[in-house]
């Protein structure tokens, strides 16, 4: 990897203990080795047992297949713990620092994306990131050490065989995951691709469709859909072909290995013990169980790459080709602002450069009380103070309803409540927060029209719900008829 590769510049975020990340592959090695040497033992074992010895010639080597099948799962368990310990440490550490760095980074590096897409990137974005830990760079290590252990061990008896074995294992732990990789990615891609397309027009059908049969074209786009539906399923296909040959490459792998191992040891009958033969041609079969995990680790390279990339990301500059040219709104105290016009305008985007405290329509519920998500927007506020803003929100009459009142926890979050009383709710937080400005992000969305009305005049009117010396600005389609209001478009 270069120094400018994501999962390199990420590194600093996740900062595991190098010692911890050692004990992990020191395990998960030892647990390998403990299977590549119970298989070296037995072929000896079985070999010797042919040759008639005494019995107590054998006694060592029965208890050393006994005492090494038990570390095998013993080790193999405390390699799990410690790199799931790794891991999880790092993943903590990780959000840690992505949430210092947000803090005390420039606001528009948050207030440019949605809450939705934050919690995303802190969420799996991290898990994933922190997953490469376990999945990619254990498993690597450890197929390293084991390789090296394999082909220098095969070498002591014939090292034409261990040139083969090492050639083998490159291709099944070196060039096999790379194509599984690329496959992986090729295919994500094209399923992106048709995806969008297919659930574009099956979308269209659904949103429009007394439209669409009126016009005659209603048939037409479902057959369309389906048809985007089949062509993905065909490139799909297409780019499961390097995976195929990708899955197949070990397999074949380990049979050149083990033909080199059989004319090896047929060239050495003559000259070795026929328990070394053996050895020799079953010890191979059990090195390439380190190979196993190295394509999905190659995907899991691929993915945290990818996760590394949106996390590195959260504190880049902000791209201004990426959205509207908009300048920021000069308020004074007391102002009360609309600013009007269709989606994807330029509202968001101009309340985003606005300072201010932004509450969007994606505001996120929590799994929690409802006192906690009003206490979201200022942690010093008594209940008295929840109870008043919900009840100016319009939801007095469902606060009375709830069984605990403000303790009754909201399980799932949004799923909880419905449109509109989520909509009431994110009002209810703005109205608990004291900042001097406050921006609203479609306050008014999923609410009876003439409600919506309502609200809005009550926003927009000075002392209405907000005071006369605090300014609001809202983002609206449609501006309230019977107020006076100052009416902006981002346009």
């Amino acid at each position: 990897m270069s120094r400018r590769d994501p999962l390199v510049l990420a590194w600093s975020l996740l900062r595991p203990r190098i010692s911890r990340v050692a004990l992990a592959v020191t395990f998960g090695a030892l647990s390998l080795g403990s299977a590549f040497a119970l298989t070296a033992v037995s072929a000896w074992l079985i070999t010797r047992a042919w040759e008639m010895p005494p019995v107590l010639t054998l006694t060592v080597a029965a208890v050393t297949v006994r005492a090494l099948g038990i570390s095998r799962g013993l080790l193999g368990y405390c390699e799990r713990l410690a790199s799931h310990d790794t891991a999880l440490r790092a993943a903590g550490s990780a959000r840690e620092r992505l949430f210092t760095r947000l803090a005390t980074g420039p606001e528009e590096a948050v207030m440019r994306r949605s809450s939705g897409d934050l919690v995303a990137r802190v969420g799996s974005g991290v898990d994933e990131v922190a997953d490469v830990l376990v999945r990619a760079v254990v498993p690597i290590g450890v197929a390293a050490v084991l390789g090296v252990a394999a082909v220098a061990t095969i070498a002591f008896i014939s090292p034409a065989a261990a040139t083969v074995l090492a050639l083998c294992m490159l291709v099944a732990g070196v060039a096999a995951p790379v194509v599984a990789a690329r496959a992986a990615v090729a295919a994500e891609t094209v399923a992106v691709e048709h995806h969008s397309r297919r659930d574009a027009a099956a979308l269209l059908a659904l949103e429009h469709a007394p439209e669409l049969r009126v016009s005659g074209r209603l048939a037409g786009l479902i057959v369309a859909a389906g048809d985007e539906q089949r062509r993905w399923g065909r490139a799909i296909d297409r780019a499961a072909a390097p995976a195929a040959v990708a899955a197949a490459a070990p397999t074949a792998a380990i049979g050149v290995s083990l033909i080199g191992a059989v004319l090896a040891g047929i060239a050495l009958s003559d000259s070795v013990a026929p328990t070394t033969v053996a050895i020799l041609m079953l010890v191979p079969l059990a090195a390439f169980e380190a190979t196993a995990a190295l394509p999905g680790a190659a995907i899991a390279l691929t993915r945290g790459r990818i996760a590394a990339q949106r996390l590195l990301s959260l504190t880049d500059p902000v791209d201004d080709d990426r959205r509207p040219a908009v300048t920021p709104l000069n308020l004074q105290p007391g102002d009360r602002v609309a600013v009007v016009g269709p989606s994807g305008c330029g509202k968001t985007t101009l309340l985003m450069q606005t300072p201010g405290v932004f509450f969007a329509e994606d505001a996120h519920l929590f799994s929690t009380t409802v006192r906690d998500n009003l206490l979201v927007a200022r942690g010093d506020a008594a209940d008295d103070e929840l109870v008043d803003a919900l009840r100016r929100a319009g939801l007095g009459e469902w606060l009375d309803q709830l069984p605990d009142g403000l303790s009754t926890v909201l399980a799932g979050g949004d799923a909880a409540v419905s449109a509109g009383q989520r909509r009431r709710l994110l009002l209810a937080r703005a109205l608990t927060s004291t900042a001097q400005t406050v921006l609203l992000d479609e306050p008014t969305e999923h609410l009876d029209a003439s409600d919506a009305d309502d609200i809005m005049v009550e926003l927009l009117t000075p002392g209405a719900l907000f005071g006369t010396e605090r300014t609001v600005v809202v983002a609206t389609h449609h501006p309230p008829e019977n107020v006076s209001v100052t009416v902006i478009s981002p346009a």
